[in-house]
């Protein structure tokens, strides 16, 4: 069993407010169906998201009612991307399931406090395909925070039969720096051990290339093989299903995983 996080660079253009790479996603989700393996998929929230979130300043809590129309706009324009998703696998001959985070998960203080996982494998055993995605969510402390594909990546790789966790990025892995720099160079592997690693936690590196650290290394942690691939080239998403080689990043607990 796999776990997949589709990131919203891969399925939206972030650049511009909720538009999606629909060719991409069409083609992803085929590549899932077609590998046969057996998948929890999470995807991320990408422009049907992060722009409004941003501007209403979500991710630090509640400030004053005014945040309210952005909650709610938030959270219906990423089920709107939901719905392309499950349309996707639909498509592809999949039998996908949507699962809201607000529905499952309860955060304290910015912290994941609650989340039922029973459910995933419970619709496992059905045969069919759960899915879920970034969103935003009640906080107990703060009154709503972020809860982003990452964190439930890193939820979900306690399951049982977790073998890897794939994150499907626009590159074709994690880089010494961004990958636009001259001289950029692609890690082949990560381990706690890593300089990037150690990087990350001085915090020398950008957020979202360290979060994708943080958590890889959580779900190594459980001894669930960590991929990082570029998914905007064909064939490479169902070859790594697969167990096949591809370019990419690894990140393992230890080089002796």
């Amino acid at each position: 069993m796999h776990l997949i996080k589709l990131g919203g660079s891969v399925i939206t253009d972030k650049s511009s407010e909720k538009t999606l790479r629909k060719g991409a996603l069409y083609r992803l989700t085929k590549e899932i169906a077609a590998s046969g393996e057996k998948v929890i998929l999470i995807h991320g929230a990408g422009s049907f998201g992060h722009i409004l979130a941003k501007e209403g300043k979500l991710n630090g809590g509640f400030q004053g009612e005014w945040q309210f129309e952005y909650f709610s706009k938030v959270q219906k324009d990423v089920r709107e991307l939901n719905l392309y998703v499950l349309s996707a696998l639909l498509d592809a001959g999949l039998r996908p399931v949507s699962l809201p985070p607000s529905m499952i998960t309860i955060y304290k203080n910015g912290v994941m406090e609650h989340f039922v996982p029973d459910i995933f494998e419970l619709y496992l055993e059905l045969g069919m395909t759960p899915v879920s995605f970034g969103d935003v969510v009640l906080d107990k402390e703060k009154g709503f925070a972020i809860c982003s594909g990452d964190h439930l990546m890193s939820a979900l790789s306690s399951l049982k039969g977790i073998e890897t966790a794939i994150f499907v990025t626009d590159v074709d892995g994690i880089y010494d720096r961004p990958p636009d720099e001259k001289g950029a160079k692609l890690m082949k592997e990560i381990t706690p051990n890593s300089e990037i690693a150690t990087k990350m936690l001085n915090e020398d590196v950008t957020g979202g290339m360290k979060e994708k650290i943080r958590h890889g290394l959580l779900i190594a942690e459980n001894r669930v093989r960590v991929r990082v691939i570029n998914g905007l080239v064909e064939g490479r998403l169902e070859k790594a299903l697969k167990g096949e080689p591809v370019a990419g990043t690894e990140i393992r607990w230890s080089s002796h995983d």
